[in-house]
C-alpha cells in the first residue's frame, strides 16, 4: 500500500519554506516527515503528512507548485543493520530505487523511498517479509 507525498518546488530563497510550513498549519495538517534537496535554482520539499489530499490542495491554491506521489513505507524494527538488510532485498530483487529517506515513528524506523517500479517493490517486500508503516 502506497503513501501519498507532497513535493513542492520552491524558490531558493530565505522564507519560501516556512510559508509552507504555515500554510499547512494553519490548516490544521500534521507533518509526519519532510526533507529538503535543493538545486541552484530551486528546492523540493517532500512532505507526509496526516490529510495529503488537503495539504495539496491548500498548497495548490497558495499558488505553490506542488506534486502528489505515491511512495512505499516500511517499518523496521530500531536497530543496526535494518535498513541495510530491507535495501538489500531490493538490490537482489534488481529494484532500482529514485530516492530514500527514513525517520523513526512511533518507535520504528521507517523508510520511504520510490522507485518506477512499484508493483515488483510490494512484490519484494511481501516475499521478504518486510512490513509496510502505517503512517
Amino acid at each position: 500500500m502506497a503513501v501519498q507525498q507532497i513535493s513542492v518546488f520552491l524558490e531558493n530563497k530565505s522564507g519560501s519554506l516556512v510559508k509552507v510550513f504555515r500554510a499547512l498549519s494553519q490548516a490544521g495538517i500534521q507533518l509526519i516527515t519532510s526533507t529538503l534537496a535543493d538545486t541552484a535554482d530551486y528546492g523540493v520539499c517532500r512532505i507526509l503528512c496526516n490529510q495529503p489530499d488537503k495539504a495539496y490542495d491548500i498548497l495548490s491554491k497558495e499558488g505553490f507548485t506542488v506534486n502528489k506521489t505515491p511512495v512505499l513505507a516500511i517499518a523496521l524494527d530500531d536497530r543496526p543493520g535494518r535498513a541495510a538488510d530491507a535495501i538489500a532485498c531490493f538490490a537482489e530483487g534488481g529494484l532500482s530505487i529514485s530516492y530514500l529517506y527514513s525517520f523513526l515513528y512511533e518507535g520504528k524506523g521507517v523508510l520511504i523511498f520510490r522507485t518506477s517500479e512499484m508493483e515488483k517493490a510490494a512484490a519484494l517486500i511481501a516475499a521478504n517479509g518486510l512490513v509496510e508503516a502505517r503512517l
